[in-house]
Formats: structure tokens, sequence, C-alpha cells
């Protein structure tokens, strides 16, 4: 019996040595403006050379361990998110990549959009920026890699790197403030003034 667990643990061990050294990725486009798909090319290309740290990309997510995700999911590729995510294998990985990924930037807010990646999947890693450069998405990958080495890594099948302020997380579409709003007669939505401070406005 304890030999059985001693094998079971040094292959295990393989595994996430494996898996550390060699993480295949595959990229999936929710609706960004490709700013953030072109730095991702570009980290791929040799002038950075991702590969360098054993980050191959792959065409299909049954072979990748790590997703590569843009834009602020739209309602329209959402259920594609999905499906990508459910045919990746246990253990996987999603990095959210640019503004949009995060809380759904310049597009937050839209009646079209969710707001963010892990507002449909479980996120593993946050990279802002718009875009992020290609220095910033090596950091966060190299980041995501050097945790399935972890200690933390050991009792966590999916180790959370890094995490958003709970301030920036998206809100739901039919709670956002901008869907609460009413057109004026000309088909304008007012914005309300900004509030005083406490104390009035010279305190």
């Amino acid at each position: 019996m304890a030999s059985a667990y001693g094998w079971s643990r040094v292959l295990e061990q393989v595994k996430t040595w494996a898996r550390a050294n060699s993480p295949w990725v595959v990229h999936f486009n929710t609706g960004s403006c490709n700013g953030c798909d072109i730095e991702i090319l570009a980290t791929l290309t040799p002038r950075y050379d991702l590969e360098r740290f054993g980050v191959k990309l792959k065409g299909s997510p049954r072979h990748a361990d790590v997703l590569l995700a843009t834009g602020p999911v739209t309602r329209q590729a959402r259920e594609r998110l999905l499906q990508v995510y459910a045919q990746m294998h246990e253990p996987k990985f999603v990095v959210a990549i640019g503004s949009c990924a995060l809380s759904g930037g310049a597009f937050r807010g839209c009646y079209s959009v969710m707001n963010g990646i892990d507002q449909v999947i479980p996120v593993s890693a946050y990279i802002p920026g718009c875009p992020p450069r290609p220095e910033a998405i090596i950091d966060g990958v190299v980041k995501l890699v050097g945790s399935l080495t972890a200690p933390a890594a050991a009792t966590s099948p999916n180790p959370v790197i890094a995490r958003r302020p709970e301030r920036s997380r998206g809100m739901p579409i039919a709670q956002h403030p901008v869907g609460k709003q009413t057109p004026g007669p000309t088909g304008e939505i007012a914005t309300p003034p900004p509030s005083a401070p406490p104390g009035g406005p010279h305190a």
C-alpha cells in the first residue's frame, strides 16, 4: 500500500514537472478589438520568443493546458467560450489578457457583453493593459507556470495566482447603472452630477 502511494506521488511530481516546463496554450478571442490578440502574436514571435519557456501555441483546446482569453465576452461568444473551456483537459488554467478581459474595459456596461472572462469561467491569472505589452504577457504566463510548482499547487488543482479587487469585478448587466438610466426627450442619457465630498465642497 505504501509502495503504491509512493509511486502515485512520484507520478504526480513528474506530471507537474512536465506541465510546468512545457505548457501548451490556446488563444481565444471573445470579442476584443484585436489589439490584445496582436500583442499575443507578437509575444510568440522570435523577437520575444515565448517558446524559450517551453510555451507552445496549439490550434485545438483538446491539446492545451492554458487558455489565453481576450475580450469582454460578448453574448454571442459566451457559449463558444464555455465549449472551448469544456474541451480542455484537467488541470486547466485560464489567463485573462487585457482590460476588456478583466472587467469589460471600453465595452463595460454594454447590453451585449458579460463584463469580463471571470463572469463566465474561472480565471487563474489576470494581465491588465489596453493592450498589455508582450513583456507583461510573458511575465503573467511565467508567474502562472511558476505557480504550478509552488507548494500551494499541490493542494489545489487550479491555483489562482492573482485576483482583481472586488470593486472592479463586473456586475450583472441587469444591475449595471447604465441599464437603470432612462433616456431623455431627445434620446440622450443624462449623467448625474458628481456628489460633493462630506462636509461641503470646501471641506
